[in-house]
């Protein structure tokens, strides 16, 4: 695609679904203009380019946007095919990268933000349920560097996005993420060597603050 294209970002910046986004342009080294969008005033641009959802994220490619964090990725992973691919070239190995993907889209969120936002035995079976899926997690990345193995690729820039949170489920969950999953917590350090994750994700700190406001919000805490 030519350097010139218009390339803008509607996304809130603490939104895990934006963060893919965010990452999958860095590692592709595009230009675009990032706009942050109030949630509860939201733009006309927005309602525009998402009359369906009138949700976050979406990108606007040539005035033309693609919305739901998944398909902007693979969008951006084809219409820019020359950088740094996200998926296998190999068939089979791209369809198991689906799969992960697909494994991650589904189990990961909900006891993430179960863990994080309830308390007593609804939280302690968000973290029975965040233990199997990330043991299942450890399991497959085993010894590869990330989990398309040499290359970083679609399914880490899916997962690295938690890495901002892991230090929030550890406060609210009270365990280690380094002793319950050590080859997980290796992987995080090797994506946060990335400049396209390290410049991207917010401090885990600020989402700690974050997630505190959301649990006084609930009359949590």
């Amino acid at each position: 695609m030519a350097d010139d294209d218009q390339v803008i970002l509607l996304d809130f910046w603490v939104s895990l679904f934006g963060m893919r986004v965010r990452i999958a342009l860095a590692e592709k080294e595009i230009k675009y203009e990032y706009r942050n969008e109030d949630l509860k005033n939201k733009s006309d641009l927005l309602l525009k380019m998402n009359p369906v959802n009138k949700k976050i994220p979406v990108l606007i490619h040539n005035g033309k946007p693609v919305c739901e964090s998944l398909i902007i990725v693979q969008y951006i992973d084809e219409v820019w095919k020359d950088r740094s691919p996200f998926m296998p070239s190999d068939p089979y190995e791209r369809a198991q990268a689906r799969f992960w993907v697909d494994f991650i889209d589904k189990k990961v969120y909900l006891p993430s933000v179960r863990l994080a936002t309830t308390k007593g035995e609804e939280q302690e079976a968000a973290k029975k349920e965040f233990f199997e899926v990330f043991e299942i997690l450890e399991g497959e990345l085993g010894d590869k560097p990330y989990f398309q193995g040499e290359a970083f690729g679609f399914v880490d820039i899916l997962l690295s996005t938690y890495t901002c949170y892991f230090h929030t489920f550890e406060t609210f969950g009270n365990f280690s993420m380094e002793v319950k999953f050590p080859k997980i917590t290796a992987w995080t350090k090797r994506c946060m060597q990335r400049e396209s994750v390290a410049k991207t994700l917010p401090d885990p700190k600020k989402m700690w603050e974050v997630v505190m406001e959301r649990r006084k919000g609930l009359g949590l805490d």
